[in-house]
């Protein structure tokens, strides 16, 4: 083979040593790009010790559903993917609090050949539930998420004792690496989208880079760039809201024995227009689908689109009532983020980064308490600068 390699001058290399380096390139790149979303105390590594024991828990949680669920659970390599990935962030982040980059310690084990094969799973073609389970995988991931879990236990005794440090590290990293290639799940993946996810949770975007759905649009099928939307409240205890001074939409009540404020919850859906740029509920209210486009009309802004978004209101509202409707808060849940991603799957909206669902979502529910303490008032819309706020009635 060498003599072939030097015939044809081509220089010869050990794929070994190749998928090391390239490995070892794909980490200094994740490490870079999300070493701002790291905003955990540098000094303290408990909390970075017990986010790191906390998903080794969720990917064997997604393992535990494997087996229970088996073809039923479609969105395994999903889930896999993402909780491989939020546990290379916190390993990232320990690693850099003890002196190590991610890199160094990692790259090794993702290319290892021992313990039945190559750990990473950068060139392995991803498998479906039912040809994972008839590969009789799930016994080999087992094993090796049981040594996962054991490794990552051992790193609580760095926050006493700090001897043996890299090689406590180096042990998790070989059994991450092993529990990636049993899992039959792709590398390049899980990186690309914890890259996607964190950036996109922490980090202020550049308004340029978010998106716009309809910019190809007429303007008659464009969401309205400013809009003031009026909400009244009549004896009945049923709201009204008019545009341009038209009515819009249908009359509401709570339609819950126990009084809440759900009548006024259009406020949430006039957010979305305006700070997500998407709402297929206010397209429907204000007759602005895009008809000119078919596909696009029956996919983004028909009425699936349409019960996605009430469903997704309501599934937040049910949350939000529970915290006071997010009052005096300024951040929210991850997990909730996260629910909120995975219910629009699938739709344009899902391009939006969790911050900018955060702001449409406490921005609403800041507008939302106004017109529910004074049982109405003037919405403002500007998609332009991304922003809702509240008028009174009655400014006198």
């Amino acid at each position: 083979m060498v003599e072939d390699a030097v015939n044809n001058k081509v220089s010869y290399q050990d794929p070994q040593e190749t998928e090391a380096s390239r490995n070892a390139g794909l980490l200094h790149d994740y490490r870079r790009k999300i070493e701002p979303t790291d905003k955990l105390p540098l000094d303290d590594l408990r909390p970075v010790l017990l986010g790191l024991f906390g998903e080794v828990g969720s990917i064997m949680a997604t393992a535990k559903k494997l087996h229970r669920e088996q073809r039923a659970f479609a969105g395994y390599q999903y889930a896999a993917e993402e909780e491989f990935g939020d546990a290379l962030w916190y390993f990232t982040a320990l690693c850099k609090r003890l002196g190590f980059n991610v890199e160094d310690i990692l790259s090794g084990a993702l290319n290892q050949k021992d313990k039945g094969g190559v750990a990473a799973a950068n060139q392995v073609e991803n498998k479906t539930v039912p040809q994972l389970l008839s590969l009789g995988a799930l016994s080999s991931l087992d094993d090796t998420l049981m040594m996962l879990g054991e490794s990552s236990s051992a790193l609580f005794t760095i926050n006493h004792i700090r001897n043996n440090v890299e090689a406590l590290l180096l042990r998790f990293a070989s059994y991450y690496g092993q529990s990636i290639q049993s899992a039959q799940v792709s590398f390049d993946q899980i990186v690309r989208k914890n890259i996607e996810k964190a950036r996109g949770r922490f980090l202020d975007q550049d308004p340029s880079s978010l998106p716009v759905f309809d910019y190809y649009c007429a303007k008659e099928e464009r969401l309205p760039e400013s809009f003031k939307i009026v909400i009244t409240q009549r004896k009945s205890g049923q709201s009204y809201l008019q545009w341009n001074d038209v009515f819009i939409g249908e009359p509401l009540t709570d339609s819950i024995l126990d009084p809440d404020g759900y009548r006024f919850h259009d406020v949430l859906h006039l957010a979305h227009a305006a700070i997500l740029h998407w709402s297929p509920v206010f397209r429907a209210l204000v007759k602005q689908k895009r008809k000119s486009y078919p596909k696009i009309d029956e996919a983004q802004d028909g009425g699936r689109a349409i019960v996605v978004e009430e469903g997704l209101t309501a599934w937040i509202f049910a949350h939000a009532k529970e915290m006071k409707f997010f009052e005096q808060q300024d951040s929210l849940a991850f997990d909730l983020l996260k629910g909120v991603q995975q219910f629009v799957r699938g739709y344009e909206v899902e391009a939006c980064p969790l911050k900018l669902w955060e702001s449409a979502i406490l921005r609403g529910y800041d507008v939302f308490r106004q017109v529910r303490d004074h049982n109405g008032g003037i919405i403002v819309g500007d998609r332009n600068a991304r922003t809702i706020s509240y008028m009174p009635l009655n400014p006198e």
